[in-house]
């Protein structure tokens, strides 16, 4: 009977394919159509944005961009260069130790350090009791260079992963070579090192940046005027769907700039030149440091991994210790079975559609297929305040068109819509997963299997399905801590009475109630290590 069903399915294949791109391309190709329909409304308001508030959009964005990749290329190019090419006491345990702030959502961290360092917060309190001082005694942290300040902190791992894969590919053995020739370690690491690690350290900003310019918790909370926040203000304050999403658009550009970017900082990185053996021979070893030199590389090492995830938790845990209020465990339990649900959910979901997807390609390694595959892949780069406009302009028009189907109710009075939005954002994470599987299985191994007759789904289920099992795993876990820590989307398009962690810590936060905030704000962040303590394991792996 399945049987039956693959085959009666098999020609309606490339149709299928080409619905599900359709469909989870849906929202970028509204939002790029927004400027085909102008009315006197959206142009008017988008004329008085540019003259009062869409300029400082724009240079407070480029400003955050700009500390943010200054900030995660120091921060990440410092601590992979310190683990990769030296020795020191404690190396081991720092190389997983760095990844430990991928765990924390950078709105976590902006209410933690808001507690701790604003004028009421007890770090200016005792300072000022101390001291006799008066008045603040520094800048107010919501503000560019704080919401800097917690980006750089939480982003900077993506730099770090990617700089130290490189120097470890590359770096250790050409700088011993150098030092041989009587380089010394200031000329080794500016002309070896550092050149060796600009395309791992572009591919890690890009990253970022993208990360940057989708996050709507830090700006929000902190009171940034950036595009994210701009796009919110067109929607819900002024009104304006069309506003909104062409608003959306300049943003989405941005982005797409910055995934070119990402990209051929990767494929630079491909086509370096071949690994050598990390089991070579002792002159090849990184350098033992000793005396100061062991002190700054621990610093190097523990300033971040202290600012990005050790003082926020440390924050978190003392708010909730202090928290008089009765914890409200009912409405925790419910918070957390939303949370749980949605994201189990869509990462059976994302995983599904990357199987077939990445079958597909295998197969048929087409003109179509790729660009499906490309097409599904790109919605992780889209933040989700595009994902949103994107989805809710057709659904309005729908509404008003035909309003005897009720879609508004179907697609924003249950959780379609929200599924429907993580499916769009989150099914790359899905399918890059599965793809390095695939990546690791030999072509000759489906020839072996046809000779022996087994083709079509047949060959999937008793031969790829086994072999790609750790990465399907690794893509269900992935995409669901993705989805507990999305906010933006979840804001917008969640059902009535069904806040998740990341809404409800947002919402008590952005009410002063850090004590409250405290508890869905640590469910979250452990949450998060299951996929670090999953990428810390890949990493101590031998070289085979």
């Amino acid at each position: 009977m399945l049987r039956k069903a693959f085959v009666s399915l098999r020609g309606l294949g490339p149709l299928l394919m080409a619905m599900l791109a359709l469909v989870l391309a849906l929202p970028v190709l509204v939002v790029l159509g927004s400027w085909f329909h102008w009315t006197p409304n959206s142009w008017e308001l988008l004329r008085q944005m540019a003259s009062t508030v869409l300029p400082d959009y724009a240079a407070t964005s480029l400003m955050l961009c700009l500390l943010v990749a200054f900030g995660v290329t120091v921060l990440g190019l410092a601590t992979a260069a310190t683990v990769t090419l030296f020795r020191f006491p404690g190396r081991g345990a720092f190389e997983w130790l760095l990844l430990l702030p991928l765990a924390m959502p950078a709105y976590v961290v902006a209410y933690a350090y808001t507690d701790m360092l604003q004028w009421s917060g007890p770090l200016q309190t005792v300072l000022r009791e101390l001291t006799g001082w008066q008045g603040a005694l520094w800048p107010d942290v919501r503000s560019l260079w704080g919401a800097a300040l917690v980006f750089t902190v939480s982003l900077y791992p993506y730099v770090y992963l990617l700089a130290r894969t490189a120097l470890l590919d590359h770096a250790t053995t050409l700088m011993e070579a150098a030092r041989l020739l009587g380089a010394p370690l200031s000329r080794r690491l500016r002309e070896i090192a550092f050149p060796l690690a600009r395309p791992a350290v572009a591919a890690g900003v890009a990253l970022a940046l993208m990360e940057t310019l989708a996050d709507f918790g830090v700006s929000s909370y902190f009171g940034i005027q950036t595009f994210t926040a701009g796009i919110y203000k067109a929607w819900l304050a002024l009104d304006d769907r069309l506003a909104a999403a062409q608003l959306a658009t300049a943003l989405l550009l941005v982005v797409v700039l910055l995934l070119q970017l990402e990209q051929h900082a990767r494929r630079r990185l491909r086509f370096s030149p071949g690994r050598p053996s990390r089991t070579g021979s002792a002159e090849a070893q990184p350098a033992q440091l000793q005396g100061r030199y062991r002190l700054l590389a621990w610093a190097v090492c523990a300033v971040p991994v202290l600012l990005g995830f050790g003082v926020p938790v440390v924050i978190l845990l003392h708010a909730l210790w202090a928290e008089t209020t009765a914890m409200a465990w009912t409405r925790f339990a419910d918070w957390a079975l939303n949370s749980l649900r949605l994201s189990g959910l869509t990462a059976l979901l994302a995983v599904s559609v990357a199987l077939v997807l990445a079958f597909r390609h295998r197969q048929r390694p087409g003109f179509w297929h790729r660009s499906v595959t490309q097409l599904v892949g790109l919605g992780y780069a889209v933040p989700g305040a595009v994902v949103v406009v994107g989805l809710l302009l057709p659904l309005g028009w729908v509404q008003q068109t035909w309003p005897a189907l009720q879609v508004s109710a179907w697609i924003t009075g249950t959780a379609l819509g929200l599924v429907w939005a993580y499916l769009v954002r989150f099914c790359a994470v899905a399918l890059q997963s599965v793809q390095s599987g695939y990546a690791r299985m030999a072509p000759s191994l489906d020839e072996s299997a046809r000779l022996l007759g087994v083709t079509g789904w047949r060959l999937w289920l008793q031969v790829h399905a086994p072999l790609l099992r750790s990465t399907t795993l690794a893509a269900v876990l992935l995409v669901f801590v993705d989805v507990m820590k999305e906010l933006p989307a979840t804001l917008v398009l969640r059902p009535f009475n069904s806040d998740t962690l990341a809404v409800v810590a947002y919402q008590l936060a952005r009410d002063e109630r850090l004590g409250e905030a405290a508890l869905p704000s640590l469910a979250l962040v452990l949450v998060g290590l299951l996929p670090v303590i999953l990428l810390s394991r890949t990493l101590r792996r031998p070289a085979h």
